[in-house]
């Protein structure tokens, strides 16, 4: 049987974005929600890089992303938002006075707005191609960091030449004996500053290289033969674990089956100033929305987030009190003083 409740906002998405959006939302005491369709919160920095430093958030130069999740988890539960995981959201209609979110635990919800932060969607790494590895590997292939401590004084091999294969290298320096970066260009695709401590740290840069072929011997070592881009040198380099980076693959396959379709823009939703979305009452903040000379860092999602959050309480609740500064508020027992 269909459950039906009545809140203010449903915040749709509990990345680092959106935990700090629901967080806003109890400064502006608005009765919120978040889903989330993972079973923890965090999004891409928690599941997907744990251990990447992050460097584009204000005042938190170089820490890492479970620690920033956890840091917004912590404020978020200190205005007793509603959190629900593990719900997937497989409806959203909108009507002229109010959203309904319907979801596939059963329930709807329906609301004055909507926020929907959920990055680029579910998420899955680039795996490598079937043919690269040989039927003799059975393990030592990773695509998500999830244990620094693996690496321990062993050989790692990492391949990619974005943002996340090059901050990856860089923290495993702390732990692995050695690391090997293989990029198949001459140049990397990442924060110059983080490609110059590649050769502090002690990183081996192989570039231009590409992998054809991974083996694994009879002492369980990984053997990845590598050939020069439009040349003619080959090496073989072996390592204890191989870490492809070669990014991630975004499905909105679940967004794509609401009944609202908002304007896009680069497969994300079109906002105005604002952040609101072509449909009335549902907004998009974080890389969910797109505007030009959009800068997808998590910096810019989380000042895009009071932004919704004051517009839809100036367009929806026209008696709540204007803006204040949170340095005049205080936080007692889950309440506002």
């Amino acid at each position: 049987m269909m459950k039906t409740r009545q809140m203010d906002l449903v915040i749709i998405g509990a990345g680092p974005v959106g935990l700090f959006a629901a967080y806003y939302a109890g400064l502006r005491e608005l009765n919120t929600v978040v889903i989330e369709s993972l079973s923890v919160v965090g999004g891409q920095p928690q599941n997907l890089y744990p251990y990447k430093e992050i460097l584009d958030v204000p005042g938190l130069f170089g820490i890492s992303g479970d620690a920033l999740v956890e840091n917004l988890e912590q404020q978020r539960t200190q205005l007793n938002s509603h959190l629900q995981l593990a719900t997937t959201v497989i409806d959203v209609q909108a009507s002229l006075d109010h959203v309904t979110v319907v979801t596939d635990q059963q329930e709807t919800i329906e609301a004055q707005a909507v926020i929907v932060a959920t990055g680029k969607g579910a998420f899955q790494p680039r795996y490598l191609p079937e043919t690269l590895a040989q039927p003799s590997v059975s393990g030592g292939i990773d695509y998500v960091l999830t244990d620094l401590d693996k690496y321990h004084q062993r050989d790692v091999l990492v391949l990619g030449g974005g943002d996340t294969a090059v901050d990856l290298a860089n923290q495993l320096t702390k732990t692995a004996a050695h690391v090997t970066l293989v990029h198949r260009r001459q140049q990397f695709r990442a924060l110059e500053h983080a490609v110059q401590q590649l050769s502090s740290n002690g990183v081996s840069v192989m570039t231009p290289y590409a992998v054809e072929a991974i083996e694994q011997n009879s002492e369980q070592k990984l053997v990845a033969a590598v050939h020069e881009v439009h040349g003619t040198k080959t090496q073989t380099l072996v390592a204890d674990y191989i870490l492809p980076s070669y990014g991630f693959r975004s499905d909105n396959r679940v967004v794509e089956q609401w009944t609202i379709q908002p304007a896009l823009a680069r497969q994300k939703m079109l906002v105005n100033q604002q952040l609101r979305t072509s449909i009335p009452r549902v907004f998009a903040i974080g890389d969910a929305a797109e505007y030009e000379n959009k800068a997808e860092l998590i910096a810019t999602g989380l000042g895009e987030a009071p932004i919704a959050i004051n517009t839809i309480i100036n367009d929806y609740f026209p008696t709540a009190r204007g803006i204040v500064h949170s340095s005049s508020l205080q936080i007692r027992d889950g309440q506002l003083q």
